[in-house]
């Protein structure tokens, strides 16, 4: 015997079209004996999705109640009203009562039990987790482990690939194609002649003057030379130099060679038969290679010539007297270690370069990505194989 019967109606804002009266989504609740059941009738549609949730929420379930749930008079349920369902059964289980559903339709029956499945699954990677900290630390730890060997293995073999190429090159001196290296030369040497010398130039007179403040403390201003001698020619101009060409030539190959990437140039390069390491990698490998060491002695003399410059101001010292004491503080070996280094800086800065050029993919946000990539990573390279040739040279006393 049917004691209460309470019928809600969802006659909220519907879809510009016309709906019949017993499409309208609603809500019976009847009680019999110590049973309560709730009656879905109607269309369930995304819709009415705000009233229905009123709806579901206003429902006050009693625990000493059994209760049934009744989907025999849903006509239509999409998405929307399943997961309205889903979550209303959901909060039914938190509190701990239990129910019955009976079921409708085959269509109604199948998209609840998808909903209530996806639902059911455990959050995603971004979603905050139950695993502690140092699962999570464990996790990102092997993620870039494996992440950099694959980007290792990749540097590698394109380290090969060059090589091969360049060997060929030499042996075959025909398949050099002379105008993109003319060009990539002065792109990247003359070009950067002025921010190169600039620098240089200000590095000397700032060695002189911090040299200087402290060799007065001990009277031996004199030996201001000396350092900027050693110091420029030694480490600060190749050093700087190749630094400046990094962020500036490197960049610059990664970009173009992105860009060319993106508009399928590389694509078309192979279709014509062309391979893109004789065209593209070996011109501007071999422009730098041979680029940075004449950079390196421009940056060298121009630092030497500040530092001349503001010893004059500062200790008063000529330049007969100058290039004396810095004729005296220069070894066999003070010019070339810094010489030495260039060729090898420089083919480390294209290679990279070029390898992170040809890595774009996707868009012009890629293309900045690998050009940020290209600049820190070479930079990095310069500063490490730097300290490797210190040790070096230190163990070969030069």
């Amino acid at each position: 015997m049917i004691k209460e019967v309470c019928i809600i109606g969802l006659t909220g804002t519907l879809r510009q079209e016309r709906l019949s009266l017993s499409t309208l989504p609603t809500i019976t609740v009847s009680q019999s004996d110590n049973t309560l059941t709730i009656h879905l009738v109607g269309g369930w549609r995304t819709s009415c999705v705000q009233n229905i949730a009123d709806s579901l929420n206003s429902l006050e379930v009693s625990p000493d109640r059994n209760l049934i749930v009744n989907l025999s008079g849903l006509e239509c349920l999409d998405t929307a009203g399943a997961y309205l369902v889903a979550k209303f059964l959901k909060n039914i289980e938190k509190t701990g009562i239990s129910y019955e559903i009976k079921e409708g339709s085959a269509d109604v029956t199948d998209i609840l039990r998808t909903v209530r499945k996806f639902a059911a699954l455990p959050p995603s990677s971004h979603q905050k987790s139950s695993r502690s900290r140092l699962a999570y630390g464990l996790n990102a730890i092997g993620k870039g482990t494996i992440q950099y060997s694959k980007t290792l293995l990749e540097a590698l073999s394109f380290l090969g690939e060059v090589t091969v190429h360049m060997i060929k090159t030499g042996l075959r001196p025909g398949r050099l194609r002379l105008v993109s290296l003319i060009d990539m030369m002065h792109k990247t040497g003359v070009n950067a002649l002025p921010i190169v010398g600039l620098i240089s130039f200000l590095i000397g007179v700032v060695l002189v003057y911090q040299g200087a403040d402290q060799l007065r403390r001990f009277g031996a201003e004199i030996f201001t030379i000396n350092l900027l001698a050693v110091s420029v020619l030694r480490e600060l101009g190749i050093l700087l130099t190749a630094i400046v060409v990094a962020g500036r030539s490197g960049s610059a190959y990664t970009a173009q060679l992105g860009f060319m990437k993106l508009n399928q140039e590389i694509d078309a390069l192979y279709v014509l038969g062309f391979n893109p390491v004789d065209v593209l990698v070996i011109p501007r490998v071999l422009a730098l290679v041979i680029v940075l060491p004449l950079l390196t002695f421009f940056a060298d003399m121009m630092a030497l010539v500040g530092g001349g410059i503001a010893t004059y101001f500062l200790i008063g010292t000529g330049p007969v007297d100058f290039s004396k004491h810095l004729l005296l503080s220069i070894k066999d070996w003070t010019f070339w270690t810094g010489i030495v280094k260039a060729p090898v800086f420089a083919f480390v800065i294209a290679l990279t370069a070029c390898f992170e050029g040809l890595r774009v993919s996707g868009g012009a946000e890629s293309v900045g990505r690998r050009t940020t990539q290209s600049v820190v990573e070479g930079i990095f390279l310069v500063i490490v194989l730097d300290a490797a040739f210190s040790i070096l040279f230190s163990f070969l006393e030069i």
